[in-house]
């Protein structure tokens, strides 16, 4: 299916990408459906407010699954090669938000996402 083992550790990196947005998005929609929260004077009970959210703790889930995959990435090709596509995970988080959460994007915004495409662009092709 892969003709090498580059596109395959490359389809991991996307794949431990996506999760991770993923579990970005559901962390912060657990803590969005908390309301306030005081990590002021209550950490104990806000943080076990936190982590007994479901989505937060899908979120953290999700999250851990995408470690896998990185893992197995990072054991073929070179962290320097790797690492720059995780700014792909901006990317990715920035439509997340703004589908899934509703976040308003000014556009300053949209040109740093831009920008970033351009770069892990430049870097892919090395």
């Amino acid at each position: 299916m892969f003709k090498d083992v580059k596109s395959l550790s490359i389809l991991c990196i996307f794949v431990s990408i996506i999760i991770g947005a993923l579990g970005q998005v559901w962390i912060k929609k657990g803590i969005n459906n908390l309301g306030q929260l005081d990590f002021s004077s209550a950490l104990i009970n806000t943080y076990l407010k936190v982590f007994l959210s479901p989505y937060v703790l899908l979120g953290i889930f999700v999250y851990y699954i995408g470690v896998f995959f990185w893992l197995y990435a990072l054991s073929k090709v070179d962290l320097s090669f790797a690492f720059p596509f995780v700014s792909l995970s901006y990317v990715l988080v920035f439509f997340l938000s703004w589908w899934f959460l509703g976040e308003h994007i000014s556009i300053l915004r949209w040109i740093g996402i831009m920008t970033i495409c351009f770069g892990v662009l430049i870097v892919g092709k090395s």
